[in-house]
C-alpha cells in the first residue's frame, strides 16, 4: 500500500468537511469518500514542533522541536522521522514542498540535503527563490502540485510502495490579495463569517476572505493529486491522510492551546476499509497517533520511540475509544512560552509555566490585522493566568476560566496531578524547571511584540548566521 500526506499551513478547520463555507470543495468530495475526524489534536500549536510531533510519534519535549527548525531547533533522532522509519521498510519515501521538521525548504540545497537527512530518497521540490513575497508562494504551491502529478504519473519505482509528503505553504500568512473582480464576486468580504473568537469589523472580513483565496488554492492543489491518483488507478491503492498543522493565524489560535489552536484536521481514506468511507468520528485522537495508526494498516512493526496509540479500530467502528485524554504543549514560537495542557471530551486544563512573565506574548502571535487592532487598544497592557480550567460542554469557545471555581475544585486538582502523570512518564525537562536554552536558538525576548523584528533589543539571543538558515521569518 502506497501512502500520501498532504499538508496545509495554519489552516485549522476552516475548511468545507468541518462546515465552514470556504471554497474547498474538493476536500469535501474527498472526506465523503474517507473517515474524517472531528476531535484531532496537535502535539503543539506551532509549526516546527506540531510537524514534528506528527512525523516521529512523539512530543516536543521528547524529540528535541522546541521551537522553529530555522530558529536552530533540532531533531534529537533522525531515524524517528516516518520518512526515514519507511525508507528503512524499503519505501521511496517522496518529499515535495514544506517540511518544517529540519532547518528550512530554502535555499534549494540546503532543503535538498535536510530532505535526505530526514530519510527522503526523492526530493521534488520547486526552487522558490524567485517567489519574492510570502503571498506569491501560493504559485509556489501550483508549481509543487504539478511535479507531484508528473512524479505520480512517471514515477521509475514501479516496484517499490512509495510514501508521498506534498506541504504546502498556503494557507499561512500572508494570504494572497483580492482583486476587484473577487471582493465582488465569489470572496466579497460583505458575507464572509471571520473565525469565531476575532472581532469582526470591515478589515477583519476583507482579512478572511483573502484566507479564503488561500485556502481555494491549497483545494485546488489537493484536488490534482487525488485526480491523478485516480487517473493512475493507485487510488484504491494508497492509504491518503489530510491534516494542518495547527490553527488559523490570528490572535488566540495560531500558538494557543486553546482547541482554536491544538484542534486540527484529520481525514483519512484507508482502501482496505471502505465501511468507514463518509464516516465521521467524534473520539480523542491526537497527531501523535497517525504513526503507529500507519504501522497497523500497513502491518508493520512499531518502533520503540512512538508515544502515541493506534486508531485502527476506529476504521471498523468510529464510536470506538482510543484514550481518554490528550495532551498538548509549547516552548518557544519566537519567545520563550511553556505551557502543558490536558483534554478529555468534557474539561480542558492548560497550565503556563513561566511565572516571570505574565502578559502576552505577542511575538509569538503572527502578525495581522486582527492582531494589530487588539495592539492598538491595549493588548500589550493585559495579563494572562498561569491555570485554565474549561468545562467543554457548557463553554466550547473556551471563554470561562473556572481554576477558581469551587465547584470544579476536585476536577483541577485532578487534571493537574493527570497533567503532572503525563509529564513524568515523557520525562518533561519542565519538571525540572526552566528549559535550557542552547546557543544555536534564535530567541526573542518576551517583551517583544514583533516575530520578524530586525532591532537587536527583541532578541535574548541570536546565534550566528552559520547556525540556523532564514532570520527572518516567522514560521
Amino acid at each position: 500500500m502506497n501512502i500520501v500526506y498532504i499538508h496545509t499551513h495554519d489552516t485549522g478547520k476552516y475548511i468545507k468537511p468541518y462546515g465552514r463555507q470556504v471554497p474547498t470543495p474538493n476536500l469535501l468530495s474527498f472526506a465523503k469518500e474517507a473517515l474524517l475526524f472531528t476531535n484531532a489534536f496537535n502535539g503543539s500549536p506551532t509549526c516546527s514542533p506540531s510537524r514534528a510531533s506528527f512525523m516521529t510519534g512523539t512530543y516536543p519535549h521528547q524529540n528535541g522541536m522546541l521551537g522553529l527548525a530555522h530558529r536552530g531547533f533540532q531533531l534529537v533522532d533522525f531515524d524517528w522521522h516516518l520518512a526515514s522509519y519507511l525508507k528503512s521498510m524499503d519505501f521511496e519515501t517522496v518529499l515535495c514542498g514544506v517540511q518544517h521538521e529540519h532547518r528550512f525548504w530554502k535555499p534549494l540545497k540546503q532543503g535538498e540535503e535536510a530532505a535526505k537527512e530526514l530519510g527522503y530518497t526523492t526530493h521534488l521540490t520547486s526552487d522558490m527563490e524567485g517567489y519574492q513575497v510570502s503571498s506569491s508562494l501560493t504559485e509556489w504551491d501550483k508549481e509543487n502540485a504539478q511535479r507531484v502529478v508528473e512524479y505520480v504519473r512517471k514515477r521509475e519505482r514501479q516496484d517499490k510502495p512509495f510514501f508521498l509528503s506534498y506541504g504546502l505553504y498556503t494557507t499561512h500568512r500572508e494570504y494572497p490579495s483580492l482583486t476587484e473582480e473577487e471582493k465582488e464576486g465569489d470572496f466579497n468580504p460583505n458575507y464572509i463569517e471571520v473565525p469565531a473568537g476575532t472581532f469582526q469589523d470591515e478589515k477583519s472580513r476583507l482579512d478572511t476572505a483573502q484566507f479564503h483565496k488561500s485556502a481555494q488554492i491549497a483545494d485546488d492543489c489537493f484536488g490534482q493529486v487525488i485526480d491523478v491518483l485516480k487517473e493512475q488507478d493507485l487510488y484504491d491503492e494508497t492509504l491518503i491522510l489530510f491534516s494542518t498543522d495547527h490553527g488559523v493565524a490570528n490572535p488566540f489560535m495560531k500558538g494557543s492551546l486553546t482547541d482554536a489552536g491544538i484542534g486540527v484536521p484529520l481525514i483519512i481514506r484507508h482502501p482496505d476499509r471502505p465501511d468507514s468511507y463518509s464516516r465521521v468520528s467524534d473520539q480523542l485522537v491526537s497527531h501523535l497517533d497517525v504513526f503507529p495508526t500507519i504501522c497497523d494498516c500497513l502491518d508493520l512493526e512499531k518502533p520503540d520511540h512512538l508515544e502515541g496509540k493506534s486508531f485502527i479500530e476506529v476504521f471498523q467502528n468510529v464510536h470506538k475509544k482510543t484514550r481518554e485524554a490528550v495532551f498538548a504543549e509549547t516552548n518557544f514560537h519566537t519567545s520563550y512560552e511553556p505551557a502543558r495542557c490536558i483534554r478529555t471530551e468534557r474539561y480542558k486544563y492548560i497550565k503556563y509555566v513561566d511565572e516571570s512573565f505574565q502578559k502576552y506574548n505577542l511575538s509569538n502571535c503572527d502578525e495581522s490585522y486582527p492582531k494589530e487592532m487588539l495592539m492598538e487598544n491595549g493588548w500589550a497592557e493585559k495579563t494572562k493566568g498561569q491555570e485554565y480550567l474549561y468545562d467543554l460542554y457548557f463553554d466550547p469557545l473556551e471563554g470561562n476560566n473556572l481554576v477558581h471555581d469551587v465547584q470544579y475544585q476536585e476536577i483541577v486538582c485532578s487534571m493537574r496531578e493527570e497533567l503532572r502523570q503525563w509529564q513524568i512518564k515523557t520525562s518533561d525537562p519542565l519538571l525540572q524547571g526552566k528549559l535550557d536554552y542552547s546557543p544555536s536558538w534564535k530567541v526573542n525576548k518576551k517583551s517583544s511584540f514583533h516575530p520578524s523584528s530586525k532591532e537587536p533589543e527583541d532578541y535574548e539571543q541570536v546565534p550566528e548566521p552559520s547556525s540556523t538558515s532564514d532570520r527572518n521569518r516567522q514560521g
